[in-house]
């Protein structure tokens, strides 16, 4: 499958993202609008402006959250109210969908954000996001869970409740219809 976009999807994905990028100054102060574009329009790879439209597409509505000081990369994090529509009802990996005997879920978190060209994010991204506003308070998102967690058959997800970020656990190959997962994307 070629990770490419059309010339028209490109240029509707920057005007999504120009909008979004306006209307939530908040999420990225002391960055222009105009560095981003030159950005995007000129230095992206174009299998990183395709991903960034399937996070689009899958309803994570990215923006930009920050920038690398060390790459100059803008970092872009699924900004959705609530855990991404088009990502939900998602196992945590593939061994955990390997290990369900029946009711498998279509696919994994981690096997869709490999396949979008994005990772999960981490406990303390999934924090950094909350201070953005309100993510996640009807649903949860799967964040990258630590090795010896996984290692003994779990995995990590947040969510905001109470006005806290709280970090649960659960059996890897669980899943629920209000639990997706949300990505970031360095450009």
């Amino acid at each position: 499958m070629k990770k490419e976009l059309t010339t028209e999807q490109h240029e509707e994905l920057i005007k999504l993202l120009k909008a979004r990028f306006e209307k939530n100054m908040n999420r990225h102060k002391g960055i222009a609008w105009a560095d981003v574009a030159t950005k995007l329009n000129g230095t992206a790879s174009a299998e990183k402006l395709w991903s960034l439209n399937e996070m689009e597409r899958t309803e994570g509505e990215p923006d930009v959250v920050g920038i690398d000081e060390k790459t100059g990369e803008y970092i872009f994090y699924d900004c959705s109210a609530e855990s991404p529509k088009g990502r939900r009802s998602l196992c945590y990996d593939r061994e955990a969908w390997e290990s369900r005997k029946e009711y498998k879920p279509v696919s994994s978190a981690l096997e869709i954000a490999a396949e979008m060209g994005i990772e999960l994010l981490t406990e303390t991204q999934y924090k950094e996001l909350q201070q953005l506003g309100k993510f996640d308070s009807k649903t949860s998102s799967w964040v990258t869970t630590p090795s010896d967690i996984r290692k003994l058959g779990g995995a990590v997800f947040c969510d905001f409740r109470y006005g806290t970020v709280f970090l649960y656990h659960n059996g890897a190959e669980s899943y629920y219809a209000a639990r997706g997962f949300r990505g970031w994307l360095a450009i």
